[in-house]
Formats: C-alpha cells, sequence, structure tokens
C-alpha cells in the first residue's frame, strides 16, 4: 500500500469513528477505538511507539512515543482538544524526521467535525509517492 492509501483508510476510519463517538473523551479512548478499527481494516498498527533521539553516536530514551504508526508508513498523533496549536504541528514534524518516516496525520478527535481536525504533515514526501510537503488535508 502507498502512503495514500493507509491515509485514506485512516481518514475514513476517523471520520466514522468521530460520527459515532463525537468529540470529548479522552485521547487514550480514540487511540484505542482507531488502532482496534484499523485493525479490523487490515492493517498493521502499532501503539505507544518509543521515539528515541540519537546524538553524538548516543541513542537517548528520553518517553517520547508515537501514538500510532501504521503499516511502518504513516505516523498518527491524536489529540483530543479543542484547537490544534502549531505546536502540535512542530511535534509531528519532528517526530517524523526522528523516525524518518514520510509522512503523518495529526488527528484532533476535539473538533466539533472530524474534517476539521485533520492535518497531514509530510516530511520529504514526494508528490509522485504520496503525498506532498508540510500540507493540511
Amino acid at each position: 500500500m502507498t502512503h495514500n492509501e493507509v491515509s485514506a483508510v485512516i481518514l475514513q476510519a476517523a471520520i466514522d469513528i468521530h460520527r459515532q463517538l463525537g468529540p470529548g473523551l479522552l485521547e487514550s479512548v480514540y487511540q484505542a477505538v482507531l488502532a482496534h478499527e484499523l485493525g479490523k481494516r487490515g492493517l498493521r498498527v502499532e501503539r505507544e511507539v518509543p521515539i528515541p533521539v540519537e546524538w553524538d553516536g548516543v541513542r537517548i530514551e528520553i518517553g517520547f512515543r508515537a501514538d500510532l504508526i501504521v503499516e511502518g508508513l504513516v505516523l498518527v498523533e491524536l489529540k483530543s482538544v479543542e484547537a490544534i496549536a502549531a505546536v502540535h504541528k512542530k511535534q509531528v514534524l519532528t517526530y517524523l524526521r526522528l523516525t524518518h518516516l514520510k509522512l503523518g496525520l495529526l488527528l484532533n478527535f476535539g473538533a466539533a467535525l472530524m474534517k476539521d481536525g485533520i492535518s497531514r504533515i509530510a516530511n520529504g514526501l514526494d508528490e509522485t509517492h504520496g503525498g506532498s510537503q508540510n500540507r493540511s488535508a
């Protein structure tokens, strides 16, 4: 599957979940339900994936964790807040750089409409290979 195909499945699942559960639940609830739903849809999902920082040849485990990594291609960061702040998008881009992944989705389940809570963040992803640089969905 391509980055775009995986992200399309993730986004449809997020929209379906948001329609059923609505906004206002804890991030951990949305994470568990989304991971379950993506698994039902045939995708391989890793939860709470540690993200180390490497500095000067030393691997430093400092507690960064990606909420989900799907099919080893797409990093998913979940929020359940009134509004996404610029720092949330920077966090996803930093996680992408540290993991060497090309595509991240920032999903805010706190938005009134899920379509308003979706940000697509790319880390050098070529347009011909499934995305564009730092574009919101």
